[in-house]
């Protein structure tokens, strides 16, 4: 398992249209070891996330063919991949847009290399910590307290004869905190 301070086994794809942006993002992270890939529009992007074996993904909302709110809609249907919105609509229905629709973070485009680092960091740290937790436990398909039951196969729970309807995020923070 890589340690959060050893990115080396640490593999992103940048999904945005803007070439030199993607370009520069990458020049930042690869002398610290990550191994970035990028993609230049939304469906190219979901096609390779979805075939990948990324650890996050830095998405752009404005992209042609597909823009980055649709592929984080598809996205969330099979996958839990830690997603950070990098974008220059960064007003705060775009944001909440974003997060509702299970981005784990929000960062517009005027950011600094270091701020990128440091919440890309914290989104695979919190999903690292997700995923060492969920394992470790002896029955790792269903956790049970009291009546609240969780379905991790089904990414499902349920509080008595309630299914809960949880955001992605509510999930993992729920899995989190379970």
């Amino acid at each position: 398992m890589r340690s959060e301070n050893d990115p080396s086994e640490t593999k992103i794809l940048i999904v945005d249209d803007y070439k030199k942006l993607c370009r520069l993002i990458a020049d930042y992270l690869e002398p610290m070891g990550y191994n970035v890939e990028a993609a230049h529009d939304g469906l190219q992007g979901l096609d390779m996330i979805l075939k990948g074996d990324y650890h996050a993904v830095i998405l752009d909302v404005m992209m042609p063919k597909m823009d980055g709110f649709e592929v984080l809609k598809k996205l969330r249907e099979t996958s839990d991949i830690p997603v950070l919105m990098l974008t220059a609509r960064g007003e705060e229905t775009d944001r909440i847009v974003g997060l509702e629709l299970g981005a784990d973070d929000y960062l517009p485009k005027t950011f600094s290399s270091r701020e990128l680092l440091a919440r890309l960091r914290a989104v695979t740290r919190r999903y690292s910590t997700a995923k060492q937790q969920a394992v470790s436990r002896d029955d790792k398909d269903l956790l049970v307290f009291g009546d609240l039951h969780i379905d991790q196969d089904a990414r499902t729970a349920q509080l008595g004869d309630e299914t809960l309807n949880l955001t992605p995020i509510e999930y993992e923070l729920l899995i989190i905190l379970a």
